[in-house]
């Protein structure tokens, strides 16, 4: 019989399925999973258990006194406070302590063996095998029994004598070295992770001593005041001011909900409490109340973390308990936030985070940007002495931090990022202002063209034809582009020749033919007192082959305008006398006379330009003289074919309101914009605003439109009266101008949506009787040919066409009338004409 002395040890699998085999398994068992955002290769662990957000500080205006402060106080002082005794008090050495650290359980243990076990041992021991042999009586206590060694070996045997096998030897020892590599790797790890966190306590006790010692030498009249969206408080942080009422002031609140307030300078917030007080606070930068808001906002329309919903359990907040019919969903989420309405409720908690991170962090990178002058323009306008108070005394005060692992910085890829992403929403912004610009000058000119249609004389010019004009207008008639009437002269060496060298040789007629043309437009010039004349330069080939490609599908001969000028006449009347004078001096010379964009019934040219145009053939070549009158020609100057060109490539005519190019941009995106009008306007605050500030106005009235689509009526409003005010008090617009009565209608928009209907109403009123006013001659007419349609029906029904030639007779008639006005004006002003007859 054989006998063996070990046991078999535990298998590979039943290991691997152990716990507490693994070092690695067993440490990070014990390491809390709240709050640890892995990367690719090694965790990192947050102290931050469970928040994010961000920290925004600024300076806001005690109600006690008046904001801008008098000229002498604020800025200067302020910046010179903090470039001096701020930092420098603030960036002493501070007491250091490693205490009060939290820190784990595992961090706390020392015990490099944690989780590997004892190091396996194995002694050898000699088993010896025998054969037993009975022999003996028929009883048993006769009998007897010889062993008989068989044979003897060694075997290898753990400490509590089982039997090991050379396999399993080999496998628990290369797992105890596993193992307690693992251990000394989770050690160095806790070691890391102390030693970040103490660091992390350091920099946070100095940022609370330079904020200690930094708000200690506040202003009068500027109170700090500290918003964490994490846990939706905001902290007053500076002291007092000496006139400050202490019954009133608010030092913490519990913010359920937050909304632009009515202040003219556009600068407030109204907050509601959870216990349902309502604050009022008005920041010392109109970018201060921008970022603040719009932070709130996503804040309010976020996931709750429990420490705020216990805050507003014990407050009675997550319920309408306000009185203002303010409510909570069950998430914690403010029902009346904007970021909790349409595609942005269906946001999840990380992607609203993200969000909140971008903005803030394009927010910080502006305003950055503005206090160090790095804005284009700021200089400019402080030299000129157009801003006040620029920059103010709470923009050094006005800081973002994002809440997030102690200790962590931005690194240079992060601001690289965030420099990119403003630099496409600034191209963004700049192009809405633009199209802003362009629809902007289009009404002035349909203004223009509507008020010259009152000219006497104008009857007359509308009842001419022009010469080889069918215009370009092609729902009446006109040509398309390629089907042009007028072409240069082709000759036979085209034949064999590219578009590109035709062009170079039509360059060289044209410079040919320049000094003619030149000769012409002298003695136009010479005989009616031109406003404006230019002559030149001669259109490049390059120019050329792009504007056939565009408008003449290739073909170079049908551009007419390499050899080129311009003349700018008064009014109506002198281009009446100019084209009787061209037409007796040169006419066998003219090969086209484009009067179609003046016309009333045809379209103007792109952006709503109109001008006349005459074509005529010198040394073989067609050459073209541009004829613009001085009220099309000032809205705009020499930058008019700049805005033809843009209305034309970005088709700015089919926009009926400028601020239609915003539809469809997200909520995220109009925020940045936001950001972006908040830095274009830094240098000029709202209040300080003047009525020949243009540039500025501009800015304004675009900003206007992103807070219409953003749902900030209250600061829409507050905007759109301001510009109002500015427009009135122009010498050169007024309160009827049409720009002002644009401004009107949007301020009934705004006051609709915040349900004013009163003022609504009333600003509609003023709306109707500036139309009323323009149109009584219209509304008059019509209102006769309805009371005779009423009057006569049976007649209107024998003769259906009596209204048709009723009408045809009465243009005939003013055609007449006209006529004979400018026969007057030109025996008065245009005598000469006659001795050219």
């Amino acid at each position: 019989m054989n006998s063996n002395m070990g046991e078999s040890p535990q298998d590979a699998t039943s290991l691997a399925n152990n716990p507490n085999a693994s070092a690695g398994q067993g440490n990070n068992s014990s390491i809390p999973t709240e709050g640890v955002t892995a990367g690719k290769n090694n965790p990192v662990l947050s102290t931050h258990k469970g928040a994010t957000g961000t920290i925004l500080e600024a300076a806001f205006v005690d109600p006690a006194y008046s904001w801008p402060p008098a000229d002498g106080q604020g800025r200067n002082a302020i910046e010179l406070q903090a470039s001096t005794a701020l930092i420098k008090s603030a960036g002493g050495d501070v007491k250091e302590d490693n205490d009060e650290i939290s820190l784990t359980p595992s961090m706390m243990s020392s015990d490099e063996g944690s989780g590997v076990g004892n190091r396996p041992r194995f002694r050898t021991k000699k088993v010896t095998n025998v054969e037993v042999a009975s022999r003996g009586g028929m009883l048993s206590c006769c009998r007897k029994s010889d062993e008989q060694v068989i044979n003897t070996h060694q075997i290898r045997v753990d400490e509590d004598g089982n039997e090991v096998s050379d396999e399993q030897a080999t496998y628990l020892q290369k797992q105890y070295t596993s193992n307690r590599a693992a251990a000394k790797s989770s050690k160095l790890a806790r070691k890391q992770e102390r030693e970040r966190r103490i660091l992390a306590k350091q920099k946070k006790k100095r940022r609370e001593a330079r904020a200690r010692e930094r708000y200690k030498r506040v202003p009068e009249g500027i109170l700090i005041y500290r918003l964490d969206t994490s846990d939706r408080t905001i902290t007053l942080v500076s002291g007092p001011s000496s006139n400050t009422n202490m019954d009133t002031l608010m030092e913490k609140l519990i913010v359920v909900n937050a909304k632009p307030s009515s202040d003219k300078s556009r600068r407030g917030i109204l907050l509601t409490g959870s216990n349902g007080e309502r604050v009022e606070l008005v920041a010392c930068e109109q970018r201060t109340a921008i970022a603040w808001l719009e932070s709130m906002d996503m804040m309010l329309a976020g996931e709750t973390n429990p420490a705020v919903k216990a805050a507003l359990a014990e407050s009675g907040g997550g319920d309408d308990n306000t009185g203002f019919g303010f409510k909570m969903s069950a998430a914690g989420k403010a029902r009346g936030s904007n970021w909790a309405k349409g595609a942005e409720s269906k946001l999840s908690q990380t992607e609203r985070e993200e969000i909140e991170e971008r903005y803030v962090n394009l927010a910080a990178y502006s305003n950055n940007l503005i206090r160090a002058g790095a804005i284009p323009g700021a200089a400019i306008a402080n030299s000129k002495g157009k801003g006040k108070n620029v920059g103010g005394a709470g923009g050094i005060y006005y800081t973002v931090t994002q809440v997030r692992e102690d200790g962590e910085e931005y690194d240079e890829e992060t601001l690289e990022s965030i420099a990119k992403r403003r630099a496409v929403i600034k191209d963004s912004w700049d192009f809405f202002r633009m199209v802003c610009s362009l629809l902007r000058d289009k009404r002035k000119y349909d203004e223009v063209f509507r008020r010259m249609q009152l000219d006497p004389v104008y009857p007359y010019l509308n009842s001419m034809t022009g010469l080889n004009d069918p215009g370009d207008d092609v729902a009446m008639g006109g040509n398309s582009g390629a089907d042009k009437p007028l072409m240069q002269m082709h000759r036979e060496e085209y034949d064999r020749m590219s578009n590109s060298a035709i062009a170079t040789d039509l360059v060289k007629r044209a410079e040919v033919a320049l000094p003619s043309l030149v000769e012409i437009c002298k003695a136009l010039a010479g005989s009616l007192g031109m406003e404006e004349v230019g002559v030149g330069p001669v259109k490049d080939a390059g120019a050329a082959l792009r504007k056939a490609e565009k408008k003449y599908e290739g073909d170079v001969l049908k551009v007419t305008d390499y050899c080129r000028a311009l003349l700018v006449v008064k009014d109506f009347s002198t281009l009446l006398a100019l084209l009787e004078l061209a037409r007796d001096s040169f006419g066998p010379l003219i090969r086209r006379v484009k009067l179609s964009t003046l016309k009333s019934d045809r379209s103007s040219k792109a952006g709503g330009y109109r001008d006349c145009i005459i074509n005529l053939e010198l040394k073989e070549h067609i050459c073209e003289i541009q004829i613009h009158l001085w009220p099309m020609w000032v809205v705009c100057g020499v930058d008019g074919f700049r805005h033809y060109r843009h209305c034309l490539e970005y088709s700015t005519d089919t926009f009926g309101d400028p601020f239609e190019a915003l539809a469809g941009l997200d909520r995220k995106t109009m925020a940045e914009l936001i950001v972006m009008a908040e830095e274009a306007v830094a240098d000029m605050p709202l209040e300080t605003l003047e009525w020949y500030h243009e540039k500025f106005i501009l800015d304004y009235f675009a900003e206007t439109g992103l807070f219409l689509h953003h749902g900030l009526y209250e600061w829409a409003e507050t905007t759109l009266r301001a510009l109002i005010k500015l427009r009135c008090q122009s010498p050169d617009i007024g309160p009827d101008h049409h720009e002002t009565i644009t401004l009107y209608k949007y301020l009934e928009q705004a006051l609709r949506a915040q349900k004013k209907t009163e003022e609504a109403e009333h600003v509609a009123e003023k709306i109707f009787k500036n139309k009323q006013m323009k149109n009584t001659e219209k509304i008059e007419a019509n209102k006769t040919l309805w009371d005779q349609w009423i009057a006569e029906p049976f007649e209107s029904i024998v003769d259906p066409n009596k209204k048709e030639r009723e009408e045809e007779e009465r243009i005939k008639k003013e055609v007449r009338a006209s006529k004979k006005a400018w026969r007057k004006i030109r025996d008065d002003r245009f005598k000469f004409l006659d001795g050219a007859d």
